[in-house]
């Protein structure tokens, strides 16, 4: 793991895939101008909460008129809000309000939460759940212990995004999907994210044996060398949203003697069994189901 992979972990800058408008060359269903605005929305970070003009265009190649156009267009929607000294731009509150619908149809967080927090308090590690985002996991709910790492790692939060070829959380939600829908995704990873794959491949497809043979998968630093984690797979919730779970810890925070075999022996059979839990919980709610 490079110095700029760590730090695009830390800093919550995902791999993001740039949306090739090639591929829709002729489809008059497709609206550019509105795709361009949506990615202008996911230049910004943790990081990065301002950004001028100029580096929104660095950042996704479009001209300057253009996406002067598309902040005047975004910031009258409420989606942008404008410093009046700096005229630098930032996240609006209409963001939260598109998303809230979203959140509230995803009860299991509700159901989640008191054992996600268990399980935290327990291991010491942060417990988050996740769904997909393009290629990647975005975090929906978040669980921390007490104390411990929380002040020196990257903090669990709604909205940290994971990319899924190298994240526990997002191998666990490879492992949860039906043969045709992963080989699917396995073939977009491989197309679209070509140095993740060249990089994750072997990792992955350990990952999903491992996940077969005994409910989670476990990652030893392979996305930033000082996290360990480890997932599992939920599997779909109503409405057919796809859901997985992870426990991380910070490497340096650990006791002595607890590494990835003490994930493997103990905290993924404790995630593993509050998977179950949940699922037996959320039965009478989602009617029959498969998993």
């Amino acid at each position: 793991m490079d110095r700029q992979d760590r730090e695009r972990y830390f800093r919550n800058q995902p791999r993001r895939v740039p949306l090739r408008y090639a591929e829709y060359a002729g489809d008059k269903q497709f609206a550019t101008t509105l795709a361009r605005g949506i990615e202008l929305l996911r230049c910004f970070s943790a990081a990065d909460t301002e950004l001028s003009n100029a580096d929104f265009a660095a950042r996704t190649g479009l001209p300057r008129p253009t996406v002067s156009r598309l902040t005047y267009t975004l910031t009258v929607l409420g989606y942008l809000r404008q410093d009046p000294r700096s005229g630098r731009y930032a996240l609006d509150s209409a963001l939260i309000s598109v998303t809230y619908p979203l959140m509230a149809s995803l009860t299991l967080r509700q159901q989640a939460r008191p054992l996600m927090d268990e399980l935290a308090e327990a291991t010491g590690g942060q417990v988050a759940m996740g769904i997909r985002d393009r290629l990647n996991v975005v975090l929906v709910e978040a669980s921390r212990p007490p104390a411990g790492w929380l002040a020196h790692g990257p903090t669990a939060d709604v909205g940290l995004t994971l990319p899924i070829a190298g994240s526990s959380i997002g191998r666990a939600y490879l492992a949860g999907l039906d043969p045709a829908a992963r080989e699917t995704l396995l073939n977009e990873l491989r197309v679209k994210a070509p140095d993740d794959w060249a990089q994750f491949e072997t990792g992955l497809r350990g990952a999903l044996r491992e996940h077969a043979r005994h409910g989670y998968c476990v990652v030893d630093g392979t996305l930033v060398s000082e996290v360990l984690s480890v997932g599992a797979s939920f599997g779909p919730v109503p409405g057919g949203q796809h859901v997985a779970f992870n426990c991380a810890f910070r490497r340096d925070m650990l006791p002595p003697g607890r590494g990835a075999s003490w994930l493997r022996s103990d905290v993924g059979p404790r995630l593993a069994a509050m998977v179950r839990r949940l699922r037996e919980a959320s039965l009478p709610a989602a009617g029959t189901r498969s998993r």
